[in-house]
């Protein structure tokens, strides 16, 4: 079975490149990791709108208005 290339192994040989071969490395593997972004698509996020789709409509406006009479009726109370 064969061994791969460690990324520290990759890294000590790189090192010992002058920085002209560095940068023709560098122009040899970019079309390569390229090739396999394009490759690699991610797949589609599913979109927010639908989030809360299963929860049913929405409160109206009138019941929202409706709710909040109801909770403020006995605001400031006098018994505390």
């Amino acid at each position: 079975m064969e061994r791969g290339v460690t990324l520290e192994e990759a890294l000590d040989l790189v090192k010992q490149l002058s920085p002209v071969d560095k940068a023709r490395l560098i122009e040899r593997i970019v079309p390569d990791i390229e090739r396999e972004l394009k490759a690699a698509r991610p797949t589609p996020r599913k979109s927010l709108w639908g989030l809360c789709a299963d929860l049913g409509p929405a409160p109206s406006a009138e019941e929202i208005d409706q709710a909040r009479r109801e909770e403020w009726a006995n605001f400031p109370r006098e018994d505390i």
